[in-house]
């Protein structure tokens, strides 16, 4: 009966023999000629391939197709291009506030360029679609500016505010 060493130079021996009397088997590295999946059976040489570092812009533009995203980021163009598509001078005296269902909120430093924004409502849409896109701004709503709120604290007396101050 074998023991220790000896028990275990017989197990490998028979492996051996084993391994012998199998048919050799050629084996291939995956993802190489001749190995892994169909798809992927050349080499990839000096042209541009699936597998290759994409492009930021690339992805980001295909997660938001994949969300359908782009209402919302042409939206968000109107708010980070107002200087570009509006003008300097018309972006000086007014921002845009909100863009809700195609109607772009601006507001205006004061009531002379609100004013001034209404009267020239239909050439800034054309801007802003030549700009963003068509549809993204359908309507223009324009503010004046906001009066203070002279309502401070949870105790106030109610009417217009502190009338002494406006001689």
């Amino acid at each position: 009966m074998l023991r220790g060493p000896d028990l275990a130079r017989a197990a490998l021996e028979a492996a051996r023999q084993v391994a012998r009397a199998k048919p050799k088997r050629r084996t291939v590295p995956r993802g190489t000629a001749g190995g892994g999946s169909r798809a992927r059976r050349r080499w990839s040489g000096a042209g541009s391939d699936d597998r290759d570092p994409q492009p930021l812009g690339r992805l980001a533009s295909r997660v938001a197709a994949e969300r359908n995203w782009h209402e919302n980021l042409a939206g968000g163009q109107v708010f980070g291009r107002w200087t570009q598509l509006v003008g300097s001078e018309v972006a000086e005296h007014a921002k845009p506030i909100a863009l809700r269902d195609g109607e772009l909120t601006v507001q205006a430093e004061s009531t002379a360029w609100a004013t001034q924004l209404r009267l020239l409502q239909r050439q800034l849409l054309v801007k802003i679609a030549a700009g963003v896109g068509p549809d993204v701004v359908r309507r223009l709503k324009v503010q004046g500016p906001s009066a203070p709120s002279w309502r401070f604290g949870t105790r106030h007396v109610s009417g217009r505010g502190p009338r002494d101050t406006y001689g």
